[in-house]
């Protein structure tokens, strides 16, 4: 049976998609871009701020699901323009500790002039 996970501070409707599914302890979280979830709008910045208001809204849906970051087993990462790849994997991996979860990473045609989009699955932790 599957579950869906809202994003705590998401006021305005931005498409048919929840936020996350959790299905059976896997959390898979939709595309999330450096929107301002309050007007719905694009929040243009550069390559790393993009990237890491895009990280802190999978984070807050994360913790909904009972999750961190350190739960992310897989991302997919999509970039307006491939040459941003090493300033945006430096902001990326300033969410993680220790392994970092597997990643895809490509250049995309994204909407609204994003610079970003990322996905992710995790794993909700078994409690004892």
């Amino acid at each position: 049976m599957k579950h869906e996970i809202k994003h705590p501070e998401k006021c305005v409707s931005t498409g048919a998609y929840s936020a996350a599914i959790e299905c059976d302890g896997w959390v898979f979280v939709s595309g999330q871009g450096p929107l301002d979830l309050k007007s719905g709008q694009v929040h243009h910045g550069t390559i790393e701020e993009e990237t890491r208001l895009t990280m802190a809204h999978i984070g807050k849906i994360l913790a909904v699901a009972g999750c961190s970051f350190g739960d992310i087993v897989r991302c997919g990462c999509h970039l307006a323009d491939i040459k941003d790849f090493d300033r945006f994997n430096q902001a990326y991996a300033e969410f993680f500790t220790g392994a970092f979860p597997a990643r895809t990473t490509v250049q995309s045609g994204l909407g609204d002039g994003i610079k970003v989009e990322i996905d992710c699955v995790a794993r909700v932790p078994q409690t004892k």
